[in-house]
């Protein structure tokens, strides 16, 4: 699907294409964040420890969500939420122009980072590894991409976010630190 929305081009002609070179960047952003939320609900559910007895006690004609459910309802609610949010802030600074260029930069990185947890997948299923050692070896990935995101946005050369340094520092804390932090707290404790 996203090889016909983007005309037959290969995954570096994409990951090389300028914005003004782009077709259909909405329906990719959208697929491309589908993808990443069930890809990463599969990676992370099986690292959760219980499913909250909130949680299990809705059912839905007789079922009710298991770990993987629960997983994805919640990084889905988040990732919406977080989207509605970052629109806001873009519309809030006077920027939506650089909204456009944004996401089509964000779908780069997430498209980029669902192959990485992918691969991730692969091994936590298929290989035997101690638990514990890959769980060290997901954070420290999931650290690294952090962080590379964050240098990512702030020294992208089509300058996708707000000019004022404050702005920057407004983004990063609350649209990208703080929903992670709230997203940790309630998959894991």
């Amino acid at each position: 699907m996203l090889l016909s929305l983007r005309r037959d081009s290969s995954v570096t002609e994409f990951l090389l294409q300028k914005f003004a070179d782009s077709t259909n960047n909405f329906l990719s952003w959208i697929i491309i964040s589908f993808v990443f939320t069930l890809v990463l609900s599969v990676l992370v559910s099986q690292n959760i420890p219980v499913v909250p007895q909130k949680v299990t006690d809705f059912q839905f004609s007789g079922y009710e969500l298991n770990k993987f459910g629960f997983t994805f309802a919640s990084i889905s609610v988040f990732y919406f939420l977080k989207n509605i949010c970052t629109y806001l802030y873009f519309a809030g600074t006077g920027t939506t122009k650089k909204w456009e260029v944004f996401y089509f930069t964000a779908s780069k990185f997430y498209f980029s980072f669902s192959i990485l947890i992918m691969i991730l997948i692969v091994l936590q299923f298929f290989y035997l590894f101690d638990k514990f050692l890959m769980l060290d070896v997901y954070l420290a990935v999931f650290a690294f991409a952090f962080l590379f995101k964050q240098f990512f946005y702030v020294f992208h050369p089509s300058s996708i976010l707000p000019e004022k340094w404050y702005y920057k520092f407004l983004y990063i804390c609350t649209l990208q630190i703080v929903p992670v932090l709230v997203l940790w707290k309630l998959l894991f404790f």
